[in-house]
């Protein structure tokens, strides 16, 4: 098999905030460019990158639309998590005011987190796929109408200026990522503050779900993560996501699992990895 990339891939163009935090996490890495998750996710698989940087969640909008659906697919284990701290920046062609704008092009996400000051300002948002490429076709056009909602690396690497900057109505707008590689990590439970993300399906009987949390509960294991999603198209079968704080060889949370695992059809380990020290009131890693 050919040699491993030491690249990261992520979802995106250059310039993305999926980009800053490759770069923020790995700056001796070199950034791949995919147009999809699933894309980025081959990239790991096939060798052309040895890791991905996804975004799961964001502070202000919720979850990533479809990626829970994708993760435990993807072939890949989380081994490593990253908050990164979204700034929004109004870009728009050398020349342009913000009087003189009508539109403004984002991924519905980014979007989303300006809603308030496009209504403010009177501004029609138009969805694109990324932030990032929305600020390219932006750059390509130069119509002084037209700008983009978008990072300052985005700015740069397209040659925008800078019309207003952090444009998010949230101060504290952020997105998580997981960092993703096709072996999970060795990390024992004697290294620090440990996250398990998992996925699971409770079995079809009453008051499953509360009985498998019971195990957590009675343990003292902490969850700060749980969301269900709809797996057919009946909406009769619900996988649900987690994350625990702690190891799966720590005592407590194996009884949990344990407990978990009796009640579900099927629970599956995405990943074990250190907690990022943003959790406890630090910077990300």
């Amino acid at each position: 098999m050919a040699e491993t990339s030491t690249a990261i891939a992520f979802q995106g163009t250059h310039g993305a905030y999926s980009d800053m935090a490759c770069r923020a996490v790995f700056p001796e890495r070199t950034t791949l460019p995919c147009s999809t998750f699933e894309e980025a996710f081959a990239a790991v698989r096939e060798g052309a990158a040895e890791l991905a940087m996804i975004p799961i969640e964001n502070s202000s909008a919720g979850r990533v639309a479809d990626i829970h659906h994708l993760l435990p697919d993807s072939g890949l284990h989380f081994i490593g998590e990253h908050f990164q701290k979204v700034e929004h920046q109004l870009l728009a062609p050398p020349g342009a005011t913000l009087q003189g704008l009508a539109e403004v092009h984002s991924h519905e996400q980014a979007l989303s987190q300006c809603r308030k000051f496009l209504r403010e300002h009177g501004l029609r948002p138009v969805v694109h796929a990324d932030t990032a490429g929305a600020a390219k076709e932006v750059s390509e056009r130069g119509d002084p109408r037209i700008g983009a909602i978008a990072s300052a690396l985005a700015g740069r690497e397209y040659g925008l200026q800078t019309l207003l900057p952090d444009v998010q109505d949230q101060r504290h707008n952020t997105t998580r990522f997981v960092v993703m590689a096709r072996e999970p990590l060795d990390i024992g439970p004697e290294n620090g503050p440990v996250i398990t993300s998992l996925v699971f399906r409770v079995r079809s009987v009453p008051a499953a779900l509360y009985k498998a949390m019971g195990g957590f509960a009675t343990n003292g294991v902490n969850i700060t993560k749980l969301e269900s999603y709809m797996i057919d198209d009946r909406f009769t079968v619900a996988q649900f996501y987690a994350d625990v704080e702690g190891h799966p060889e720590q005592r407590l949370v194996r009884l949990a699992l344990e407990e978990l695992g009796f009640f579900s059809r099927e629970v599956r380990i995405l990943g074990v990895y250190p907690a990022a020290p943003f959790r406890r009131g630090g910077h990300s890693i």
